[in-house]
């Protein structure tokens, strides 16, 4: 398989949802602003959202894509409808826990909703119902796109891997239909349209997956709930996975509690919006590595095929840091006119653009480690080790809860995605260690070449962006043409000096780039 076409094809995707995503945050931001209404919604949405990114990204995909990959690729076996019928057995035993965790989560709602704000900071009674009443509306999400996530991994390993990609529009379409047809003078009302366009997303990506099976040949039955030998490792999998995929997700959860808990109303939005621009470049570059890398490294494991599997995750690091790094030093040098370009009209001030700027710039620093963990997890879940990452992220999340109490209250907003970036930093260096010292990862001397010099062109290029960014921030708040079209030179002068520092740097040689896009694995 060719590493970057593939990338292409999943990124690209991932990217146009991410755009949408960020579409969708101006137009909250212009509706709802930065105020007690935009932080109800960014709790009630918390939790599915996590779930999404540790269910349907993480820790399922994990589990399941490698099993599935061995039942179809049995040679004893017959091939699809041996894995076809895992998935059912799957699906028997998923959907009643599910249906049951749902109803619990309803009905548990109030302590789930406090666990995940703090309690509010300066919330009356009134207002936290208000909050609650909203993530009544939007946990069936959870259920969803939990079923999503068992179609989506069914496709990706038969390497339909756009369709799964392009599920998650579906989403950002509909919450930005919600604020065009929908939106009121009165932000709570917003904020609750918005709330119940989250689940009617999720019954929307769920038809998606199954008219896309159903084109594949692919038809799931639902029988009757038995746990055999598959099914119990499947389940065993799939637990560990969860902590070991979401140590990111669960720490921005930690964050927003203690945000909502500590600090005035509008720094959960700060927060959030400064994580909607960090999500760009790691929807485009980390999802979509870390999708194709598992079943391509599945698939070499599975023949015996060691050092194959050692090339693919070379050229999967050396794509995410040739990718990263600009990436990085532009959102903490720019993140000021980009986020004014944005997000600053209507109810959103100049004052919360800057809020958000410094949030961001937090976040950064920690985006090689958000990216760099999905390069190096497959290696790890490709060989059904889901534990060794569960203690790693584990240890995370207690690096990011003690540097959240220590930060939050000097740093304010800035404190919890300091805390978030370094925690998930601990994370990466403890996972390539292990695969470095069990001889399951080490680099080439290609990448051994590139890195650092990629790395030296990445400073260059935010040098140079940072005597520049006076002459952009006159246009990013004027008209709207004005904005985009500040917003576009700014990225393709970065892009093109860039460009030009991999060259002087020789991180960059047009043999490598040609070799890059035509290797296959």
């Amino acid at each position: 398989m060719n590493i970057a076409k593939a990338l292409g094809s999943v990124g690209g995707l991932t990217l146009v949802s991410r755009v949408l995503g960020v579409a969708r945050d101006m137009l909250f931001a212009r509706f709802v602003g930065a105020n007690f209404a935009s932080d109800a919604f960014q709790i009630a949405f918390r939790l599915p959202n996590m779930f999404r990114a540790l269910f349907a990204e993480g820790a399922f995909s994990a589990a399941f894509i490698p099993m599935f990959n061995r039942k179809v690729a049995d040679k004893d076996g017959n091939g699809l409808p041996t894995g076809v019928a895992f998935a059912e057995d799957a699906l028997s035993v998923l959907l009643p826990v599910l249906i049951v965790m749902t109803i619990v989560m309803e009905v548990a709602a109030w302590p789930m909703t406090w666990l995940l704000s703090g309690g509010f900071h300066d919330a009356t009674p009134e207002q936290f119902a208000f909050v609650v009443s909203l993530a009544r509306i939007t946990f069936p999400y959870l259920l969803l796109i939990s079923l999503v996530s068992l179609l989506g991994g069914i496709l990706n390993s038969l390497h339909k891997f756009w369709v799964n990609a392009a599920a998650p529009i579906l989403l950002n379409l509909t919450l930005i239909a919600s604020l065009l047809l929908f939106h009121t003078h009165e932000p709570l009302f917003t904020a609750r349209n918005q709330a119940i366009a989250v689940t009617v997303s999720g019954v929307l990506q769920l038809l998606w997956l199954m008219d896309a099976c159903r084109r594949s040949g692919v038809r799931l039955r639902i029988k009757r709930p038995t746990l055999n030998p598959d099914v119990k490792k499947l389940l065993s999998l799939i637990w560990p996975a969860a902590a070991g995929s979401g140590a990111v997700q669960i720490n921005l959860v930690v964050s927003t509690a203690l945000t909502a808990a500590l600090l005035p109303a509008g720094s959960v939005s700060y927060i959030y919006y400064a994580d909607r621009l960090n999500q760009l470049p790691l929807g485009l570059i980390g999802i979509g590595l870390g999708t194709v890398l598992l079943p391509t490294i599945s698939r070499h494991l599975g023949r015996g095929e060691e050092a194959e599997a050692m090339a693919t995750q070379n050229r999967g690091m050396e794509l995410a840091l040739f990718l990263t790094l600009p990436a990085t030093v532009a959102l903490i040098v720019c993140g000021t006119p980009i986020t004014a370009a944005l997000f600053q009209h209507g109810r959103f001030t100049a004052l919360d653009s800057l809020l958000t700027a410094q949030a961001l710039a937090a976040f950064s620093i920690g985006l090689p480690s958000y990216i760099l963990v999905k390069v190096l997890t497959p290696g790890y879940y490709a060989r059904s080790d889901t534990r060794t990452p569960v203690r790693y992220a584990t240890l995370s999340m207690a690096v990011n809860l003690g540097l959240n109490l220590a930060f939050i209250v000097p740093l304010k907003h800035v404190g919890p995605p300091l805390a978030t970036a370094i925690a998930s930093t601990v994370n990466v260096v403890l996972l390539y260690r292990t695969l470095a010292k069990r001889g399951h990862f080490v680099p080439d001397a290609q990448l051994r070449r590139r890195a650092p010099r990629l790395l030296i062109a990445a400073v260059m290029m935010g040098a140079a962006m940072w005597f520049l960014n006076a002459q952009f921030q006159p246009y990013v708040t004027g008209t709207n043409w004005e904005r985009w079209g500040a917003l576009a030179v700014l990225v393709a002068t970065g892009g093109l000096v860039y460009a030009a520092a991999t060259i002087l740097t020789g991180a960059v040689r047009k043999s490598d780039l040609a070799r890059l896009v035509r290797r296959s694995t």
